[in-house]
């Protein structure tokens, strides 16, 4: 027969309270489970007032819930949200306060994607979702920038690429670099005031952001929603230049340009102009080709002039004058050559030009349109409807369109009508006493 310990009898009988039962349950599955990692379905997410995160993890047959502080939770670099599928690793702990165990998350990674990844496909629904990325809404780059301003770090590649390219093509550009991080903790806040900043200097013309390749990790400064949000409220038009030509940021897709390279952003910059300047010199060599044109039948005319037997009393008279044509084509071709160098120069006068025929033409309309406000009220003020409006009325003869001015108009036993801003009436003059005066009217009133 089996021997029976008194001790476990009496722990078998023991009556606990709750809060011990709990702290005992507590002990055993805290002690028993350290870090660990559980992966379920999200729902029921809740952010607190505190940034805490309070949710469940479900799968097809149970759920667990889940905290996770906010000393952690800042970490998450995506959007945390019902029906995504993550895995989590924390330790088990029990809420003695509703006797409900718990797992206490330290970390989260998104399940089969990665954390990064998701974030950026989450931010760019969202983004696009709100019309940023909308190309009604994106600024044209102009035809011919002359002041530039440049978002990158003063150190990597980027900026070299930059201004390598411009010095190669000849381009007269004012570069302005704006140096940031353009990388790790602090990098997005550097480039957002950049940003900003260049989008308040006078004459600005457009604005590269951008920076070398790297990995996702090294890129995502311009991911950020922040960066995303300074790009898209710049004044200025903003030319995104991130990485290489596979790389796309969401910097990319809110740019009014994006830019395969940083290289290439600079390309963007110059290839108008250099497209503007070779048609001009193929303007130039067609006038020079139409001139030797014109000039060779003129000789041509001249030689057969001499060739023939009526003129041939002239034959030195002509030679003189073929020489003098050939002299002629000589110097028209060195005059257009002159002024090939002549019109390069004269480019940034008529640029100074234009925009000052603009500025006059703004201001001329300017002064007309207040001068024709100013007539449009005077005409209102004169006009006899604004008249009538201030008490006054006119008297017409009955069935006649003509206007009563004076009281020897008016007759007794004369049927009038008397109009008003708003309606008219009817009726028989009873009595006319052309003495009396308006003025002797006001003089009884007063």
């Amino acid at each position: 027969m089996e021997k029976v310990n008194s001790n476990s009898v009496q722990e078998k009988n023991k009556v606990y309270s709750v809060t011990e039962l709990t702290n005992i349950i507590k002990n055993e599955l805290e002690s028993k489970f350290p870090l660990i990692w559980v992966e379920g379905e999200v729902s029921n997410f809740k952010r607190a007032q505190s940034q805490h995160l309070y949710f469940d993890l479900k799968d097809e047959h149970s759920q667990l819930h889940a905290v996770m502080w906010r000393s952690h939770a800042v970490k998450i670099p995506f959007k945390m949200e019902d029906g995504i599928q993550i895995v989590c690793k924390g330790l088990i702990s029990v809420y003695a306060q509703r006797g409900q165990y718990q797992i206490q998350v330290e970390q989260v990674e998104p399940k089969g994607k990665g954390a990064l990844q998701l974030a950026f496909e989450q931010l760019k629904k969202k983004l696009e979702k709100e019309g940023l990325f909308d190309p009604e809404k994106k600024k044209k780059i102009p035809l011919l920038p002359k002041k530039v301003g440049v978002v990158t770090s003063p150190k990597g590649a980027a900026i070299i690429d930059i201004l390598q390219t411009i010095e190669r093509r000849f381009a007269r550009l004012h570069i302005l670099i704006y140096p940031v991080r353009v990388q790790g903790e602090g990098a997005a806040e550097e480039i957002v005031k950049a940003v900003d900043y260049l989008g308040t200097v006078p004459d600005l013309d457009v604005i590269i952001v951008g920076r070398g390749g790297g990995s996702i990790e090294d890129l995502w400064a311009f991911n950020e929603e922040e960066v995303a949000r300074a790009i898209f409220r710049s004044p200025v038009p903003v030319i995104s230049a991130v990485g290489h030509e596979i790389d796309f940021t969401i910097a990319d897709f809110v740019a009014d340009k994006r830019a395969s390279t940083p290289s290439a952003a600079a390309e963007i910059l110059i290839e108008k102009e250099q497209a503007f300047l070779e048609r001009i010199e193929s303007f130039e060599k067609v006038m020079e080709h139409q001139m030797r044109y014109m000039t060779q039948e003129r000789k041509s005319r001249v030689m057969d002039l001499i060739r023939h037997h009526a003129f041939q009393r002239f034959k030195e008279r002509l030679y003189q004058l073929a020489q003098n044509v050939d002299d002629l084509d000589i110097r028209a071709v060195n005059f257009m050559r002159g002024e090939q160098k002549k019109m390069a120069e004269y480019r940034s006068e008529v640029r100074f030009t234009e925009q000052r025929i603009t500025a006059l033409i703004k201001d001329r309309l300017s002064s007309l349109k207040s001068k024709w406000e100013m007539l449009a009220s005077q005409l209102h003020n004169l006009s006899p409807l604004n008249i009538l409006k201030k008490g006054y009325t006119l008297c017409w003869e009955e069935g006649s369109d003509s206007l009563i001015k004076t009281i020897d108009k008016v007759e007794k036993g004369k049927s009038l009508t008397v109009s008003f801003f708003k309606g008219e009436f009817r009726c028989k003059v009873s009595s006319v006493d052309r003495r009396k005066m308006i003025e002797d009217r006001h003089k009884k009133k007063q």
